[in-house]
């Protein structure tokens, strides 16, 4: 007897919302939370939870490939359940979660539970994530995939084979849900993860043969977000990386093919993840590469399940808030259709109200400036003390321009000290020397001299002014990248002869904020960089001495930035070599000064926040 299509397709078991009357009070249940949003970064996770509307069977009865005996497909919770059996729960599926209809958008997530492929144990990290792109109107399926690992297969091998049938199911059901068939991206957790990258990158290669018309579609993805990847790298297949990841002949797993339908990234991970950062740093290199634009975020000393308390305010960190660099990603990427105009950074921040005072004075004694060029200017500070101080620290602000020049009054101090003056924090900017030095010195060395002498003058005074000594951080952009970066990685290196009482004190710095780094790999000593900073010859320049009092750095970085991203890649991946742990940001389709004009609900809007959080997480900016 010849069976009917429908026979074949799979089964759908519906959980409601499935009547006018249903419908409506699901529409009610969004008002009533006021959920009508008009930018990412407003959103907050739902109370209640989002709940899924419906269940559905990914594979047609008895057409699932290679069956196992010993596997199940269940959450953990379901396994802990009363009366579990596991004859109830042989075959993969989806739950479908309905988006907002106040905002609804043309977009489809699907995600991934992770579990080390032993279980999928992760529904509570992942609802947060679900109930804020419901919320901020995609649709979304959750898959629940087989496990435990199978036998005689790779440890993958049966999750991969439910994430492509999910992804083709997914797009097979766009019309009626009203979503794009071509826009559906996915996020995973952990093992998730790894099921989320062969998707990513592998799509093109099948997992099982066709057992129907649906696997006639493709199972590419628009976009993927991975969170904390395991098993990427070759140190660590099923295990923690043996090696941390970071040895000579650790590659990228051979499974990840990065073929041409491989998608944009956006990375989450913690610095000290046993399931090693060097994978995500790996994986963005290598879409680099292939010019796939992609966003990197590592966070200082989180283990595996970095994940935060989205209900922090003010006082969170990076991690807290991960969730809303993932919709950033998504809105810079313009995915969701919802990418503003863009806002001038100087407009933004155009008032000083928070100022209580102002000082100015110069750095060297009279007549004793370090011989650079006669035509250099003068280099000073200037004090800029908050109305309302709440901390005791002290940061120091400096600009770019090539060495060639630099404008402490300009986009790229004046925002930042503003904001920081705001948050009740002592700034302090400096004009270090221009232009360049004559007489065969490198580009750097005035300004080098300059910001050591600064430091010293800072902490000399810091006392007298009620601020800590012993907590001063430098921040620069650029050029001021670069200096940044000495500053922070090479104190003990004397620039200069002492000349004064004030010589005797240390320029050693607690933090630096390294805003685009210029000039920092070898690919790029004097100008962008060749070779996109990509290859292994690409080296971190040897200013940096990375001495025994380097201290952590914040880095952010535009992905599209010719002055490559790759160079705070590599300073980052040094520090957490040396067991400093910094963190770092990259933005995707983002160039050098990706904060000067910026549209909202962008990472390249909000990153002066990464300033704060990362101060908020390493205490520099306690009272």
């Amino acid at each position: 007897m010849k069976k009917s299509k429908a026979a074949n397709r799979p089964a759908k078991v519906s959980l409601g919302f499935k009547t006018p009357v249903a419908k409506a009070i699901f529409s009610l249940f969004f008002v009533l939370f006021g959920v009508v949003a008009s930018s990412f970064a407003s959103f907050g996770p739902l109370t209640p939870s989002a709940v899924p509307c419906e269940r559905e069977y990914i594979w047609p009865e008895g057409k699932m490939p290679d069956v196992q005996p010993h596997q199940i497909a269940a959450k953990t919770h379901e396994t802990k359940a009363p009366g579990f059996k596991a004859d109830d729960f042989r075959r993969p599926y989806i739950e479908w979660y309905a988006p907002n209809p106040d905002c609804k958008t043309d977009l489809c997530v699907l995600t991934i539970s992770g579990g080390g492929f032993g279980c999928c144990c992760d529904a509570a990290r992942l609802q947060p994530a679900i109930d804020r792109l419901v919320r901020a109107g995609f649709t979304v399926a959750d898959l629940t995939y087989r496990t435990p690992r199978p036998v005689g297969l790779p440890i993958h091998q049966s999750a991969l084979e439910d994430a492509q049938r999910a992804v083709r199911v997914v797009r097979s059901q766009a019309a009626k849900r009203g979503f794009k068939p071509e826009k559906i991206g996915a996020t995973g957790i952990s093992a998730g993860a790894k099921a989320l990258l062969l998707l990513a990158t592998s799509s093109l290669t099948p997992a099982y043969a066709p057992v129907d018309d649906i696997d006639k579609l493709p199972c590419n993805l628009l976009f993927a977000i991975p969170q904390a990847p395991a098993y990427v790298l070759t140190d660590g297949q099923g295990t923690p990386n043996s090696r941390d990841g970071d040895a000579p002949d650790v590659s990228i797993a051979p499974e990840l093919k990065f073929d041409a339908k491989t998608c944009s990234m956006c990375f989450f991970q913690g610095g000290v993840d046993v399931y090693s950062p060097h994978g995500s740093t790996q994986l963005y290199r290598q879409l680099r590469r292939m010019k796939i634009p992609a966003e990197l975020h590592l966070f200082a000393d989180r283990q595996h399940g970095f994940h935060g308390d989205m209900n922090k305010g003010d006082d969170a960190t990076a991690w807290d808030h991960w969730f809303t660099r993932a919709e950033e990603f998504i809105r810079q990427m313009n995915f969701d259709g919802r990418l503003g105009a863009e806002e001038s950074l100087m407009d933004r921040f155009a008032s000083d109200s928070a100022r209580g005072g102002w000082t100015k004075e110069e750095i060297w004694p009279a007549n004793k400036i370090p011989p650079g060029f006669k035509d250099q200017c003068v280099p000073f500070i200037e004090w800029h003390f908050p109305k309302e101080r709440k901390t005791a620290a002290i940061q120091i602000i400096f600009s770019g321009g090539g060495y060639h020049w630099n404008r402490p009054e300009g986009m790229e101090v004046t925002p930042a000290r503003r904001y920081l003056n705001a948050k009740g924090m002592t700034v302090v900017t400096l004009k270090y020397r221009e232009p360049r030095p004559a007489g065969g010195l490198a580009k750097h060395t005035s300004a080098w001299q300059d910001l050591q002498r600064a430091v010293r003058v800072v902490r000399s005074k810091a006392a007298a002014n009620g601020l800590d000594p012993d907590r001063i951080g430098i921040m620069g952009g650029s050029a001021g990248g670069h200096l940044a970066l000495m500053g922070a990685t090479s104190s003990r290196h004397k620039s200069y002869l002492p000349m004064d009482g004030i010589d005797k004190v240390s320029c050693r710095v607690q933090w630096a904020v390294a805003v685009y780094p210029a000039y920092s790999l070898t690919d790029g000593v004097d100008c962008t960089n060749t070779n996109g900073g990509n290859g292994d010859a690409d080296r971190l320049v040897p200013d940096f001495s990375f001495d025994l009092d380097t201290c952590p750095v914040l880095f952010l970085h535009g992905d599209a930035d010719g002055y490559s991203p790759m160079a705070s890649v590599k300073a980052w991946e040094q520090l957490r070599r040396m067991g400093v742990q910094g963190e770092l940001h990259t933005f995707a389709r983002r160039s050098h000064c990706f904060q000067n004009k910026a549209a909202p609900g962008t990472g390249s809007y909000t990153y002066l926040d990464r300033i704060w959080e990362f101060m908020n997480h390493k205490g520099y900016n306690r009272p």
